[in-house]
């Protein structure tokens, strides 16, 4: 029996004998949501398939419970996920021989999307005052590890996470991450990073990833932050982050700083099996240790339903940005993680414009619209040779989000979305891609 098992069998058999106790029953809720969930990629040049395309259904059913009375406090939680193709032609899915599935959906050994697929995930808590332990599936959105929801089902990690906000406006987190489930994926997986990630014979994973730090308010508008995070044998990485807001004539201004020191952990220092994507000339496909330094600025000002924004980041040093990346999709926290792409190549220099609307402003509430465009450069890599294949590259991505969602009636919450992008680029042997997403979506709570 692993250790979640056993935790979580340990919990059962606590809340077998207290689940009358008042809270855990009272407290309790469920939720079905639905996702119905269309996507398709259109590649623009180069050699291969010309396009990716899957559709399917998701169902996310979550019971959260509440605490067992005393002075600690216990009580679990539950996540089903369930994923029905409804069209996943041949040869459209994206499923390669060293992928993990398709762009949706798991699939088979002859790259064919499979039916349906589905998990549960269970997590037992507990709660002492405002200090709150889980161990078993999570989700946590942190700046140092981010859960992937661009999908139909979501991505959820297996570890233990332990939170307390008993310190007046200071929150502090901390936990281990054993696995991951990708969001097309019904099974556990280890972690890794890009350059080492895959299924091939030489790809490297890790069984361990540490985090920990907090958030403390120091006014009511400025909030300083600190994570670290370290995923044995890949990476370290140290994170910085200061939020303001500042009201500014009708409006305010939030201002978003963030920085982030990333460097190797134990077998990334010297075995090239474990090495991250980069720019390291000589070396083939310009693979090595992590060094990288990421900075950026991020600057909206909301008026009158109107948001404007900007922001600029750069990432410096011989690797990529590293983040928790098992190759079957995944999110940072950068300001430049966009639909198609992050912007973290090793020197690169991205500028960003962003701008959206509320329309309940001029009477139609539900309905926003939004739009944003990055542009990166600066970009050098290396060939499979170790040569230098591109001097200076960049790329370009401008996304647009429309997105309505029902206010009253049978159908309130019914949400309807469509996403679109483009992407293009001058990198050497890479293909450029204009993508869609439809996205139908509601929630029905059953407790």
């Amino acid at each position: 029996m692993n250790k979640s098992t056993l935790t979580l069998a340990v919990a059962v058999g606590v809340l077998a004998q207290q689940a009358s106790a008042a809270g855990f029953i009272e407290d309790s809720k469920a939720t079905l949501g639905l996702r119905n969930f269309y996507i398709n990629t259109d590649y623009r040049d180069g050699t291969g398939p010309n396009k990716n395309e899957e559709w399917g259904q998701g169902f996310d059913l979550r019971f959260i419970s509440g605490y067992t009375q005393g002075t600690v406090g216990f009580g679990v939680d539950a996540i089903g996920l369930l994923g029905v193709k409804l069209d996943s032609g041949g040869g459209t899915n994206g499923a390669t021989a060293t992928s993990y599935g398709g762009t949706v959906f798991p699939s088979k050994s002859n790259g064919e999307a499979v039916d349906d697929f589905s998990s549960l995930g269970l997590t037992a808590k507990a709660k002492v005052s405002q200090t709150e332990l889980k161990l078993g599936t999570l989700q946590p959105k942190l700046p140092v590890i981010v859960t992937n929801d661009g999908r139909l089902l979501p991505q959820t990690w297996q570890g233990g996470q332990i939170s307390s906000n008993d310190i007046k406006d200071l929150t502090l987190i901390g936990g281990q991450i054993e696995q991951a489930k990708g969001r097309n994926s019904s099974n556990n997986q280890q972690l890794s990073i890009s350059g080492a990630n895959g299924r091939s014979a030489t790809a490297r994973d890790s069984n361990k990833f540490i985090y920990a730090g907090g958030d403390y308010k120091i006014t009511k508008d400025l909030t300083a932050q600190y994570y670290y995070g370290n995923l044995e044998d890949f990476y370290k990485q140290h994170f910085l982050g200061l939020v303001h807001n500042w009201a500014i004539g009708p409006g305010v201004l939030k201002s978003d700083f963030r920085y982030f020191n990333s460097s190797d952990d134990g077998a990334n220092g010297h075995n090239p099996l474990y090495y991250s994507t980069g720019n390291y000339s000589g070396v083939p496909n310009g693979k090595g240790q992590v060094d990288n330094n990421l900075y950026s600025g991020l600057f909206l000002y909301s008026v009158a339903g109107h948001t404007f924004g900007g922001g600029y980041q750069v990432s410096n040093g011989s690797s990529d940005f590293p983040w928790l990346n098992q190759g079957d999709g995944s999110s940072n926290y950068t300001i430049t993680d966009s639909q198609i792409q992050k912007f973290g190549r090793a020197g690169e220099r991205t500028w960003l414009a962003r701008y959206s609307y509320d329309f309940a402003k001029v009477g139609v509430p539900g309905l926003t619209a939004g739009m944003v465009y990055l542009h990166g450069d600066n970009i050098d890599t290396v060939n499979a040779r170790g040569a230098e294949a591109a001097n200076g590259a960049s790329e370009w991505e401008r996304d647009l989000t429309v997105g309505y969602v029902v206010q009253s009636g049978a159908l309130k919450n019914l949400g309807v979305m469509w996403k679109n992008a483009t992407w293009r680029t001058d990198l050497p042997s890479t293909r450029s891609q204009d993508e869609n997403r439809l996205i139908v979506s509601y929630s029905i709570p059953l407790l």
